[in-house]
């Protein structure tokens, strides 16, 4: 990294060691979302800056395989403590470049520390399995190995989890890694790389190319690239999900999400309603286990009335304010095409309880959108079945819990859903047939931790083995067989 004036930045790859100019001349600015300032420029970077760093990866991957197990461990127990030293910077760069409150990005980097804690575990999970006597005289051996080179793509909304959920567990397994962030928050992700190195990471075993669409092709393109984890909108997701495995690798592709909330009629009113409002707008409802419809079942006019009190309650505000709850989303680009689906769901006949429009005008120096709440929502708009991905909350209406499950099997999506109730049997039948994969009993974020696989279903996930836990570690190693005969 380079600094070219007082707050801005210029940004260039990370290959082989270095830092090091791309190869295109293109950039793009990264914004302050909630000042709008440049606080830095990032390189757009081509497919040959790509073929160098999968060339270094490659090039490292033939010493770092080989590279005793421990002495991988060691290099991430390191990490994980410069990670916990730089907790608090870390978190002051994730509101800077990407917007969300302080307490969330604290959170956040918690929770990327975590998967690091995970993946030092690497002895233990590294470990085969063996079985003597499969017939008379004979055992067997199984043995895992790293696939080689593993391209990374991950997403603005965590710069810092998401690039921890590839990396240390991929590089714990013995693979290199070369990672493409978002080029709209890719500081995080360079100073990541800048701690992995202090931690003693050899040359090439981890390195950044910043770009856009030629990188991600680069990635899905380069033969020696054996495997994508990728993390992002639905319709990306699929492509890079369809055209990595064409190619012959092996692919998780974390995708969109429209998560239910279903209210139940003996609810704790006060908890669920701020269970609600915390999970539908902190980091400005730009997260995949973000409440983005809730369904109301029975009577929901108390329910609607406190949520909107609460909803006019929320200070927005830059993400440094500790107070703050709700903060801008990523760009005024992807703030107008949220404005478009406020318009959509109007039109639809929605009845638009809260209009999150007139915030806008209060806080004009960043892409900031009021708590918006659409009620009356039903199961064939556009507002219920897209992916808004801003702090826009529809309201459905239910009879019953059956009628509530109904809704989520229609839905497109399965990341997560939740249930507000103190009923036994309808938690159980709730979590017997809510069609997603990750469930919530009185939770507002059902989000997994780092040993427990990140279970997206549906167009919420394409692949067969998911990011972190048990799956992580399948994705990022291969198995051996040995058969052995002893009767010689």
């Amino acid at each position: 990294m380079t600094v070219i004036k007082k707050h801005t930045v210029k940004l260039k790859n990370y290959i082989n060691g270095e830092w090091v100019e791309a190869c295109s001349s293109d950039s793009l600015e990264v914004l302050n979302p909630a000042t709008s300032e440049v606080i830095a420029t990032v390189p757009l970077s081509s497919k040959e800056d790509v073929d160098q760093a999968v060339k270094a990866a490659n090039i490292a991957f033939q010493t770092w395989k080989n590279t005793p197990v421990p002495k991988r461990a060691r290099i991430l127990y390191k990490y994980h403590y410069l990670l916990t030293e730089n907790h608090e910077k870390l978190a002051q760069l994730v509101v800077k470049e990407n917007g969300k409150a302080y307490k969330e990005a604290y959170g956040e980097v918690q929770r990327g520390i975590e998967c690091v804690e995970f993946a030092a575990g690497a002895p233990t999970l590294m470990m085969g399995e063996t079985l003597s006597n499969i017939a008379e005289d004979i055992d067997s051996e199984m043995y895992r190995y790293p696939l080689g080179v593993v391209g990374g793509i991950t997403p603005f909304n965590f710069p810092m989890m998401v690039p921890l959920w590839m990396f240390p567990l991929a590089i714990a397994c013995g693979n290199t890694f070369v990672l493409k962030p978002s080029e709209r928050t890719p500081l995080l992700a360079s100073e990541l790389v800048e701690l992995f190195t202090q931690a003693g990471a050899p040359k090439g075993v981890l390195n950044i190319v910043h770009g856009a669409h030629d990188v991600v092709n680069g990635l899905i393109e380069h033969e020696d690239v054996k495997a994508i984890s990728f993390v992002g909108s639905q319709p990306v997701a699929k492509y890079v999900y369809e055209r990595s495995a064409a190619q012959g690798k092996r692919v998780q592709a974390l995708s969109g999400a429209k998560n239910h909330h279903v209210v139940m009629p003996d609810a704790n009113l006060e908890k669920a309603v701020s269970h609600i409002i915390s999970s539908a707008y902190g980091s400005a409802g730009q997260r995949c286990m973000a409440c983005s419809a809730v369904v109301v079942v029975g009577d929901g006019e108390e329910f609607v009335a406190a949520l909107r009190e609460k909803a006019d309650e929320l200070l927005i505000g830059n993400g440094l304010d500790e107070e703050v709850l709700l903060t801008p989303v990523i760009r005024d680009s992807h703030r107008e095409k949220v404005l478009q689906y406020i318009d959509i769901g109007v039109k639809e006949g929605a009845t638009l309880v809260r209009d999150g429009r007139p915030e806008m005008e209060q806080h004009k120096e960043g892409s900031f959108l009021g708590p918006t709440i659409f009620d009356h929502v039903t199961p064939d708009m556009k507002i219920a079945k897209d992916e808004i991905f801003a702090p826009v909350l529809s309201l459905l209406r239910a009879k019953d819990l059956n009628e509530a499950l109904s809704f989520i099997r229609k839905s497109r999506y399965g990341n997560g859903a939740t249930i507000y109730t103190k009923d036994a049997a309808a938690i159980r039948q709730f979590r017997e047939e809510a069609d997603a994969g990750m469930l919530g009993i009185n939770v507002g974020v059902p989000a997994t931790m780092a040993f427990f696989p990140f279970s997206g279903w549906k167009d919420s996930f394409y692949g067969d083995l998911h990011v972190n836990g048990k799956d992580g570690v399948n994705f990022f190693t291969r198995k051996k067989m040995i058969t052995s005969r002893f009767d010689y």
